[in-house]
């Protein structure tokens, strides 16, 4: 090691939990942020820190379901597909990835990192990192108790005893009695006790000062443009403020990770699932995390108010807000949490903070968490798609390991270069 710093490129929670792991191993850090901390996907999702979901995008059957969506702006997965080859080439390899054994193979290898998630999340309480981690465990809410029934089949399959998952559903008028907000008219639902929400906003500031106080630099609104490179190494990242002296690279920057590795001669197809949320108060509220499973929408209490999130939307590398998805994602949680509004027109005055974050994919809906093939100090973990939150300290801690090791976690295995 020498005395540059390892440059992480991307101040979401995942790259403050690698560069937090390695200031607290004594390796000096810059953090280089395009704008500012938290501004893409980690801003506004549902703050879910959870064991139960680790199932990647790629489903068997998903690609039909997008195709179906066509046209079709309040389905849970929109697919609005640009006029480029590369997004067909994409989605081409999303349907070779949707089969039963490959989903499998994927769900028991997120499943596994994730293991030590909430053991992760004390770690760094203890290390004086305000997490705001609560635990009031999950509420799966269903319209079709045999979509509950298969819901919890696969998750207790694919638990494989790493975490508790209920013997049975829960049918019928007592179904709503799991949460107080939950409406008569859900006919199912099921608790996966110890489920974790944080304040994703909060939580990103805690890590940045936790950097900060290990002796780490944080650079905000500063882009990176390129590296300089000699004898398969970066040596210095190059930015709008100048060049950066550094003695290794961590790509951590979600989309634009695949642009930065482009760079160093790395071609990597990663597309955005935009993902929609928005805040309104309820009375009652939810007490626990919330998932309507058959519209796939989401509910979290938050800063006292509850953030509603959902759908996936495949419409190429923008940040624009449709707001169709907006409604479509209230009327869905109407089904579960009552008649909270009346009409759409009604919308812009109960709702606060909608929000569209572009939640980075690769074809198979695994993370790539792994060192570069063309430069052996550059470091590269993005595609976590929905799991940013829950996923960053694993992530963290196994890339910081890797890093200093130069030897692959082999928990990391099935999230290499592919």
């Amino acid at each position: 090691m020498s005395s540059a710093p390892v440059v992480v490129i991307g101040g979401g929670v995942v790259g403050l939990c690698v560069a937090h792991y390695l200031t607290s191993e004594g390796i000096p850090v810059e953090v280089i942020e395009r704008a500012t901390l938290g501004s893409g996907a980690s801003w506004g999702n549902a703050g879910w820190v959870c064991l139960s979901h680790s199932a990647p995008v790629t489903t068997p059957g998903v690609t039909r379901f997008a195709l179906r969506s066509l046209g079709k702006p309040d389905s849970p997965l929109y697919l609005r597909p640009p006029l480029d080859s590369r997004f067909l080439l994409w989605l081409w390899r999303m349907w070779r990835s949707s089969t039963k054994s490959r989903f499998r193979y994927g769900y028991a290898a997120v499943t596994e990192l994730n293991t030590k998630t909430f053991e992760l999340f004390e770690e760094l309480a203890a290390h004086g990192v305000e997490t705001t981690l609560r635990r009031p465990g999950m509420v799966h809410a269903f319209m079709s108790a045999a979509e509950a029934q298969h819901h919890l089949d696969v998750q207790r399959e694919m638990a494989a005893g790493r975490y508790d998952v209920p013997t049975e559903v829960t049918v019928g008028p007592d179904a709503h009695k799991l949460d107080p907000a939950l409406s008569p008219t859900v006919q199912a639902a099921y608790l996966v006790q110890g489920e974790g929400i944080v304040d994703p906003v909060r939580l990103i500031g805690a890590l940045a000062t936790a950097v900060r106080n290990g002796g780490g630099k944080i650079r905000e609104n500063v882009t990176v443009h390129g590296f300089s490179t000699t004898s398969g190494a970066v040596r210095a990242v190059r930015t709008t403020e100048g060049d950066v002296p550094c003695d290794g690279v961590v790509i951590a920057a979600g989309m634009w990770s695949q642009r930065l590795l482009a760079e160093l001669g790395v071609r990597l197809s990663m597309q955005p699932g935009k993902g929609y949320s928005f805040s309104v108060d309820l009375d009652p509220a939810p007490e626990h995390a919330m998932y309507f499973g058959d519209r796939r929408v989401v509910a979290s209490p938050m800063n006292g108010g509850t953030r509603i999130a959902g759908t996936m939307e495949l419409s190429g590398d923008n940040r624009d807000l449709d707001w169709r998805r907006i409604v479509a994602i209230a009327r869905a949680s109407r089904h579960y949490l009552g008649q909270w509004f009346d009409d759409p027109d009604d919308l812009p005055a109960r709702i606060r903070d909608a929000w569209v974050g572009a939640r980075p994919f690769l074809a198979d809906g695994l993370p790539l968490i792994d060192r570069s093939p063309s430069h052996r100090n550059a470091f590269v973990a993005t595609g976590h798609g929905m799991l940013g939150v829950t996923l960053g300290p694993a992530t963290g801690r196994a890339l910081t390991d890797y890093f200093l090791t130069g030897r692959r976690p082999q928990v990391l295995d099935a999230f290499r270069f592919r």
